[in-house]
């Protein structure tokens, strides 16, 4: 089997309070963290359990999972499994760096997100640099709201060139954008206006449901974190069985992480071994980002 696996467990916490977050500075009592603690154990079980597969671990977490050791531990852990050909995080970069030292660095990628209203730009851009000193293969990302704008720049001419910096369009408000704004994004980020649209995907081909799957914390399957329908259970003797190829069922397809499956897209040879950590493959952006930071 070669497949990816995007992995949201229980944890629905973050130390962050971006306005436009539902998660933001929410906090669980100790038993919902050790419901999560099992889920991710068991997860992780199961993965090691899988001898002669190959699989990608995409952790997308509602909140902010770095800053619990269990999710540190758990990536390290995977990182060290032949059969694991990547680990991806979704994190804010709140937390210490030194566990990654435990990590097979050739198979980690992190996916980073930098929140102007929560952290100095200046400490941000140290964590950055601790990480790229420390060998890790990492993007940076941030929410394209229009009172960023400057800061957006600001961060692109910090970062050192060698860096992907993404920027998720604000899709809820329709043209949320002027054409001048959108012009500025794209000049950052070249594949911006793939992720400023809802592209059209009911009955479109998509690798989710078969190379790529969604697993919730007790196990159950869905095809991405967009469609909910249950296709079984990781854990199920049956998983074989309920994974393959089917066409969307969604009207349109706005994030990144389920767009990037759709082949008609193309976005699979842009990124290539990157995929999962959305670092592309060629530096697409170098070209661009000179223009961008002189606004």
């Amino acid at each position: 089997m070669e497949r990816s696996i995007l992995y949201r467990g229980p944890l629905a916490s973050c130390n962050y309070g971006c306005a436009y977050c539902p998660f933001a500075k929410r906090t669980e009592r100790a038993e919902a963290h050790e419901r999560d603690r099992l889920a991710l154990e068991r997860f992780v079980s199961w993965v090691a359990g899988r001898a002669g597969d190959r699989i990608g671990v995409f952790f997308t977490p509602w909140g902010e999972a770095l800053i619990r050791r269990r999710y540190q531990h758990a990536i390290a852990a995977l990182t060290q499994l032949p059969q694991v050909t990547k680990v991806a995080i979704q994190t804010n970069l709140a937390c210490r760096l030194d566990w990654v030292e435990a990590c097979d660095k050739t198979r980690l990628g992190l996916w980073v997100t930098y929140h102007p209203t929560e952290v100095a730009r200046e400490r941000f851009l140290g964590r950055c640099a601790e990480l790229d000193q420390r060998g890790v293969r990492f993007s940076v990302g941030v929410v394209g709201m229009r009172e960023h704008l400057a800061e957006i720049a600001a961060l692109r001419a910090a970062l050192p060139a060698h860096i992907y910096l993404w920027v998720n369009a604000y899709k809820r408000e329709a043209d949320y954008y002027s054409p001048a704004d959108a012009a500025f994004l794209s000049a950052i980020d070249p594949l911006f206006p793939l992720n400023n649209q809802r592209h059209p995907s009911a009955g479109h081909v998509c690798r989710t449901g078969a190379q790529v799957i969604a697993v919730a914390g007790d196990g159950t399957i869905s095809r991405c974190h967009f469609i909910k329908a249950p296709l079984g259970n990781l854990y199920a003797p049956e998983l074989a069985t309920a994974l393959r190829p089917r066409l969307c069922s969604a009207a349109t397809c706005g994030c990144h992480i389920g767009y990037v499956h759709m082949p008609e897209l193309g976005l699979e040879s842009v990124f290539g071994a990157g995929l999962l950590e959305r670092v592309p493959a060629t530096p697409i952006w170098l070209t661009a980002q000179v223009s961008a930071t002189g606004r």
